[in-house]
């Protein structure tokens, strides 16, 4: 059903990207599954680049957000093979390459919330925090992590 919904809204899922660096991409314990940190990445390139405003758009950020999502969720389904298996959204971690004086962190993570809730209703409220930052890996716009609760571990 998940993945009929992400359908509906004229989404899909990529193959999960490939690690940046010495971690992994998921790890479960028990009920609980941890997504590291996703940027925007989109066919093996990283589609976002730069610090918000100056650099790119608050919509574009926005836009950037979403893909994070969307890498999230390919990563979850490669580790627990259905998304339907999901019960929980618990915490969303948001990271914005921003420029000194931008402090509007809140409404380019909020299309990342707003996504999930329309995908996942709401088992898709969640807690988080939404930062600014001074860069982020590859110069990337935006950098997300999530951990949820599955119903069958």
């Amino acid at each position: 059903m998940i993945e009929e919904k992400i359908a509906s809204l004229n989404l899909s899922l990529p193959s999960p990207p490939k690690p940046a660096g010495s971690y992994i991409p998921v790890v479960q314990t028990g009920n609980l599954v941890f997504v590291s940190g996703q940027i925007p990445v989109r066919d093996n390139k990283v589609e976002f680049q730069g610090k918000v405003p100056t650099d790119v758009s608050v919509e574009r950020a926005q836009e950037a957000a979403k893909l994070c999502v969307i890498n999230i969720l390919a990563q979850l389904k490669s580790e627990i093979k259905s998304l339907d298996k999901i019960s929980r959204i618990i915490c969303l971690s948001g990271f914005v390459n921003s420029a000194p004086d931008f402090a509007d962190h809140p409404k380019i993570i909020n299309s990342a919330s707003d996504l999930l809730y329309e995908i996942f209703g709401e088992i898709g409220r969640h807690s988080r925090i939404s930062v600014g930052v001074s860069s982020l890996p590859l110069n990337s716009t935006v950098e997300i992590d999530l951990v949820v609760e599955v119903s069958r571990p």
